[in-house]
């Protein structure tokens, strides 16, 4: 290769990655663009120089560019946090915000299925005993039901946690666009199988015991399950009513806010995921007084809970549907 041929034939090139990045703090969305393509394809002739061997002084001076080319792009991207941030005040919870009859409507058809399961387990010797031997539901009562919290890792525990959690949440709102029948399987299964828990805690006299290592991490855990159906539940809905927007438009806008809450509610999860591992773990291993672990449990929620009525509302008072193609494309450079 000619090296003299390779820096004329690019050095036009060369010259404009350095005029952008010297005007980083100015450019607009177009330029942007051509500043991150522009350090691209520098940093692809830097290596073909550097292999050639060549000439050491050019390789220096497209290092040298490449540089400043990556300081400038790297502030680009710094925006990131900003739209971070944008997306935790105002698109994630405007969306629980927008939905919220449809999530509070899962909560309560759930809790009143998982306590019709409960009753009628308690209630019900031939029920109780359909479930499992005596010895079977008395191990599960009196030992397996505390040690699941304890018998792995605190860490390890808290990734099992969050990973099935998310991924229930996430098949709660993907399966929306079913009609919501898969949903309502989803919601309803967990629902009875907190109920099957409860029924056999509560038939042995230790219901005390159930809802003090349940509630410090299930009342944020539980809650944004149920979000999570209701937003697949009104996906689905969509699908069927999709009111005066086309079927297509609708499904498309409803959906993209459907995924901006899953990633929203992923995090929710990796909260009470946290508070499962480290405070339910703690309390069962007899680190943490359960007054103070319920205390944790309550506090989490009701911070949820506001930071949906307070900052939720007055995001979607302002207009905020939480569709994410809305979503400002430009970023700007530091």
């Amino acid at each position: 290769m000619d090296i003299d041929v390779f820096a004329a034939a690019h050095a036009r090139e060369w010259e404009r990655l350095d005029e952008l990045v010297r005007r980083r703090r100015s450019l607009d969305g177009e330029e942007i663009d051509e500043l991150v393509d522009l350090y691209q394809r520098v940093s692809t002739h830097l290596s073909v120089v550097r292999s050639s061997g060549q000439d050491p002084a050019l390789v220096g001076r497209l290092s040298a560019k490449v540089a400043r080319a990556r300081s400038a792009v790297t502030g680009a991207h710094a925006s990131a946090w900003k739209d971070a941030a944008g997306f935790f005040t105002r698109v994630f919870p405007a969306i629980l915000y927008r939905l919220r009859w449809w999530w509070i409507g899962t909560t309560a058809g759930a809790v009143a299925l998982a306590g019709a399961t409960a009753w009628w387990v308690a209630a019900n010797p031939d029920v109780l005993h359909a479930i499992g031997t005596p010895e079977t539901v008395s191990q599960y009562v009196e030992f397996e039901f505390a040690n699941y919290y304890v018998e792995n890792p605190r860490a390890s525990f808290s990734a099992q946690v969050w990973t099935n959690n998310a991924w229930v949440a996430a098949q709660a709102i993907i399966f929306g666009v079913f009609l919501g029948l898969p949903t309502l399987w989803v919601m309803g299964l967990n629902a009875v199988n907190v109920g099957l828990a409860a029924g056999m805690m509560t038939a042995y006299g230790k219901a005390d015991v159930f809802f003090g290592m349940i509630l410090p991490h299930g009342l944020l855990e539980l809650t944004a399950v149920f979000v999570a159906g209701g937003i697949g539940l009104k996906l689905g809905w969509t699908v069927i009513a999709p009111g005066d927007r086309t079927r297509l438009r609708a499904l498309g806008e409803e959906g993209r806010a459907a995924v901006a809450a899953a990633l929203g509610l992923a995090v929710v999860l990796f909260v009470s995921g946290l508070i499962e591992g480290l405070v339910t773990g703690n309390m069962v291993a007899g680190h943490i007084p359960v007054p103070v672990a319920l205390g944790i449990g309550v506090l989490a929620e009701a911070l949820f809970l506001l930071y949906v009525f307070t900052v939720g509302r007055k995001a979607a008072q302002e207009g905020e549907t939480g569709d994410i193609e809305n979503a400002p494309e430009a970023v700007p450079v530091a």
